[in-house]
């Protein structure tokens, strides 16, 4: 009788646009069914940090050394995740065949040939004492690649079915994957999710976001200001491969926009913000995954109740449900991507994605930093 080969460990970590904190996932993987996490954490991230990580998308003073500083810091929440990880599965880091660490990417410019994340990965591994692949980005765009969307293989290994099936990641920035039986998967960017909700939330709440969407629920949608926010951007209507970022929907984009429209109140503003990331991602369905009458939801983004209430409304014939609904927490989507992701590299399995990314050819992602 043939002994079951033991599984191997992963830990996936992930700090999104959002830069709201650190989430991380423990997770087993074997050949014979999908990844199972065995422990999940989060970290909020440090104000100061968070503060720091934000000035650092923008041109400023000294950034090379700021930068530095804030790789380290962010590497060093990184290992407090890895240690509530492995204390709550209590399990020795050498059990863990590797971390996977996206890193928090503060440049994207995929048509200018580079993409920056800041991560420290040589200092997450010296101080866990475990492998940690990290710089995900740099080969799919060498290979001429958007590197943006690095999921879509993900979400095809978990969810592909004999329908299709659209996934949707609400984080900063919302993402799709599209996965149609015995086709390759596509994906790629449709606009801003929480980016721009969060930051408006917090300009006029003080809070760091709208809590179940409660606030721009009690608001009232502005169309002009909607339509102006949705004609205005160029961007929205390129065809995919496609991918954006704080790079472009940022305080200075909203501000230019808000133009005009300074007697909508705040809490207005907030609604129609909402109501900006529903459209744009009904938008984005209607017009490259019509055939989908499934809609899977993960990301930070489904706390947002009134978000996703907007979305089904405006998708009536599509059945919307949360990556909850399929076994997966939508908070631990994203490291668990990052966990198959690490997966992938030590498998020598190419994840980069030719039909997603518009890259010349399928490439391995990362690089390995020893333990």
């Amino acid at each position: 009788m043939t002994q079951a080969q033991e599984p191997r460990y992963l830990i996936g970590l992930m700090s999104g646009t959002s830069t709201d904190g650190a989430d991380g996932v423990l997770a087993a993987f074997s050949d014979t069914g999908p990844p199972q996490i065995v422990a999940s954490a989060s970290r909020s991230m440090p104000t100061a940090l968070r503060a720091q990580l934000l000035d650092l998308n923008r041109a400023g003073n000294n950034e090379l050394e700021r930068a530095g500083l804030a790789s380290c810091q962010l590497a060093d929440l990184y290992a407090l995740v890895v240690a509530d990880l492995l204390a709550q599965a209590q399990m020795p880091a050498s059990r863990v065949a590797a971390i996977g660490a996206h890193g928090q990417t503060v440049r994207h410019r995929p048509e200018l040939g580079f993409t920056i994340q800041l991560n420290a990965p040589a200092r997450l591994a010296e101080n866990t004492g475990i492998a940690v692949v990290a710089d995900f980005r740099s080969r799919d765009v060498a290979a001429g690649g958007q590197a943006r969307a690095l999921v879509p293989a993900f979400h095809e290994a978990i969810f592909a079915s004999d329908r299709t099936v659209t996934v949707l990641n609400l984080g900063g920035i919302a993402n799709i994957s599209i996965l149609r039986p015995g086709q390759d998967v596509t994906g790629f960017d449709t606009g801003p999710a929480n980016v721009l909700l969060d930051m408006w939330c917090l300009a006029h709440t003080g809070e760091s976001y709208d809590k179940d969407g409660a606030w721009s629920a009690g608001g009232t949608v502005h169309q002009p200001l909607l339509d102006t926010l949705i004609e205005s951007e160029p961007w929205l209507a390129l065809p995919p491969p496609k991918s954006t970022g704080r790079d472009l929907f940022n305080h200075a984009w909203l501000q230019t926009r808000l133009a005009g429209f300074e007697a909508v109140a705040p809490q207005d503003v907030q609604a129609t913000l909402r109501a900006f990331t529903a459209q744009t991602v009904a938008q984005a369905i209607g017009r490259h995954a019509a055939d989908s009458q499934t809609l899977i939801v993960c990301g930070g983004g489904t706390g947002n109740r009134a978000l996703l209430e907007d979305l089904q409304s405006r998708l009536p014939g599509v059945h919307l449900s949360t990556s909850d609904a399929h076994g997966i927490a939508s908070q631990s989507m994203e490291a668990l991507a990052f966990a198959w992701l690490a997966h992938a590299f030590l498998s020598g399995h190419p994840a980069g994605t030719p039909s997603v990314t518009g890259a010349r050819k399928k490439t391995i992602l990362g690089c390995l930093y020893p333990a």
